[in-house]
């Protein structure tokens, strides 16, 4: 019976540490409206499937040209860990 009424007291004050769910408010300032109508907007020009694989081309090409810029600066980064390498090996001879 003791048992029982602790694991209740115990359950009752972990139900009560927990923090509320947290509450929303709108912003007052209409800029924080623009950005979510922004995206409605760019969802609500895409109707049709060719206009949806269009955008998908485009975000791709994109992608494509970042990754391109991405793998070109791996590779200069790669080139002066090298270098930093032959250097180190070149310090510790001398």
């Amino acid at each position: 019976m003791r048992i029982s009424i602790l694991i209740f007291l115990l359950m009752l004050g972990i139900a009560s540490a927990q923090s509320p769910a947290p509450i929303i408010v709108q912003a007052a300032n209409a800029t924080a409206a623009k950005s979510t109508t922004t995206t409605v907007a760019a969802t609500a020009d895409v109707q049709s499937i060719p206009d949806a694989i269009k955008l998908l081309e485009k975000i791709k090409a994109a992608n494509d040209e970042v990754l391109a810029k991405q793998k070109a600066a791996l590779e200069k980064l790669n080139e002066v860990q090298d270098a930093a390498d032959q250097l180190r090996i070149f310090a510790k001879r001398g």
